[in-house]
């Protein structure tokens, strides 16, 4: 997606550590035109596989997932909550993932309210980097009894090697963005 990589390449901050700031169009303020056409991508690409629900993790990963639940024809977006209200009741299906951002465990959260056994979800993040928390969320799905039907980030960071993580899953995986390299402060789009 040539918009998203153009703005990767203008905007993004090499904080170090593996760490991308994309914070003026994704983590912080959002490009909602920009995120509408990583979600038209998204759709192209998994439309064949006929997802009836898309999830993610809060919080980046709501936008990018619900503008490709429009573009699906308005598909039910669920978000992984990583605190749990009091509204959320027991049981919930819960796995936790390391945040590279926030340094430590996280545990995500999804009421089995809003994920069925019938259903067939894609997995739509706006990071795939060491796969660990997409892999939560594909065991939160296996836990429900739904079936994953593809993986979807809007920026992929090849060199941490989360794809090859999450291969076991045996569905296809989709980046709108791919980071090949970040060393020495530069970022190398692909």
């Amino acid at each position: 997606m040539d918009a998203l990589k153009e703005r990767i390449l203008q905007e993004g901050k090499n904080l170090g550590r593996g760490i991308l700031k994309i914070d003026s169009f994704l983590n912080h303020q959002i490009d909602a035109l920009l995120m509408e056409q990583v979600g038209v991508y998204i759709a192209a690409a998994f439309r064949q596989t006929q997802p009836t629900r898309i999830l993610t993790a809060e919080v980046s990963g709501i936008i990018p997932a619900t503008m490709t639940a429009k573009a699906m024809g308005n598909l039910p977006v669920v978000y992984a909550r990583k605190h749990k209200p009091i509204t959320m009741q027991e049981p919930v299906y819960v796995d936790q993932a390391p945040s590279h951002t926030k340094g430590g465990q996280v545990m995500l959260m999804v009421s089995p309210e809003f994920l069925f056994a019938g259903d067939r979800v894609l997995i739509v993040d706006d990071f795939l980097a060491s796969g660990r928390t997409i892999d939560a969320l594909a065991r939160i799905v296996q836990n429900s009894g739904a079936t994953l039907v593809g993986i979807a980030a809007v920026v992929e960071k090849t060199f941490e090697e989360g794809r090859a993580a999450l291969l076991h899953w045996g569905v296809p995986i989709v980046s709108a963005a791919m980071i090949t390299d970040m060393t020495e402060g530069k970022i190398v789009v692909d």
